[in-house]
């Protein structure tokens, strides 16, 4: 599936070929929740790197998160966050330990993505007490205190959802 995305003031574009679509992931780590979310947490989906093309790049800037929140002498993520100079909107992820894939923010998205059959909240020991996670209802919300064992790519090979 073809994804189109942007920044809110339209400064940076980008397509990616995506067979991993739905917005499933819900991270409240505490990167994803400070770097992303006003409703506390991330969603981002799986693009593959070599589909991946930007425009508007000069308008980019790349923060790396330290691994413990406000220590700047710890050992900084993997993950590489794509902003918006401009709006500041958070675009993609891109991690060197799996350059074959890029990782978009789902809010960046402009073309429609599919609804999820179910979700997966994660990372919820970092969650704050005002975020409200929906119960676990006929097994559409999973809850993990850390990361679970499936990822992106397994949940929808699993699911027969692959784009």
């Amino acid at each position: 599936m073809k994804l189109k995305g942007s920044c809110h003031c339209g400064a940076v574009n980008f397509e990616v070929e995506s067979k991993t679509p739905q917005p499933f992931m819900h991270c409240y780590c505490t990167i994803c929740r400070k770097t992303q979310g006003g409703g506390g947490y991330a969603i981002n989906i799986m693009g593959l790197s070599e589909t991946f093309s930007a425009t508007g790049t000069e308008n980019v800037s790349i923060y790396r998160a330290s691994m413990k929140q406000h220590d700047p002498k710890a050992d900084l993520a993997g993950n590489m966050r794509h902003f918006c100079k401009t709006c500041g909107s958070h675009l993609w992820a891109w991690c060197p330990k799996y350059p074959t894939y890029i990782y978009p923010m789902a809010s960046a998205i402009d073309t429609p993505l599919p609804v999820p059959i179910e979700r997966n909240h994660i990372m919820l020991e970092n969650k704050q007490p005002w975020v409200l996670v929906p119960p676990e209802l006929a097994q559409k919300e999973h809850r993990f205190e850390h990361y679970p064992d499936e990822g992106i790519e397994e949940w929808h090979k699993k699911r027969k959802l692959e784009a």
